[in-house]
């Protein structure tokens, strides 16, 4: 694989534009105000952005609703790994785990934690040794939340 990951400084939008609509709908219109506290890190594939994700080092607009009792991640020095996603046309290639494995390579004594909505998703990040820490129960949903601490 020729695709270099790098961080997004100051065109953002070039990962937000590979988003789904409903995650746009979370992230762009709150931008400015968690960018001092985010980074974006991207793949890149010649010109276009194929796979990426948003680390939190404070609570994401998407998560604003269970503020108290997620802030407990961000206390215990956890980055939240957010917005983690693959272009379709490089779906199947494995990029979403280079991705985490390269993140974790990068920060190797960083612990990550993350909330799922499809309880199915758990099985990957398991298998890059996330753990099941809480499950979050609201009015119609389920949420779950994994966590990642590097053994160094």
């Amino acid at each position: 694989m020729d695709a270099e990951l790098v961080q997004l400084k100051s065109n953002e939008h070039l990962f937000f534009n590979i988003l789904p609509i409903e995650w746009q709908d979370n992230i762009v219109p709150f931008w400015n105000d968690y960018k001092s506290s985010s980074k974006v890190i991207v793949f890149y594939d010649g010109d276009d952005v194929i796979a990426g994700g948003i680390l939190f080092s404070a609570m994401p607009p998407d998560l604003k609703l269970h503020s108290t009792e997620l802030q407990t991640w961000f206390d215990k020095g956890y980055l939240y790994i957010g917005f983690l996603w693959v272009a379709e046309h490089k779906r199947n290639q494995k990029m979403g785990s280079l991705w985490i494995e390269k993140i974790k390579d990068l920060m190797p004594k960083q612990k990550f934690w993350l909330v799922i909505e499809e309880e199915d998703l758990g099985k990957f990040y398991e298998k890059h040794h996330f753990i099941k820490e809480q499950t979050i129960v609201n009015e119609d949903t389920i949420e779950w939340v994994y966590a990642f601490k590097p053994n160094v």
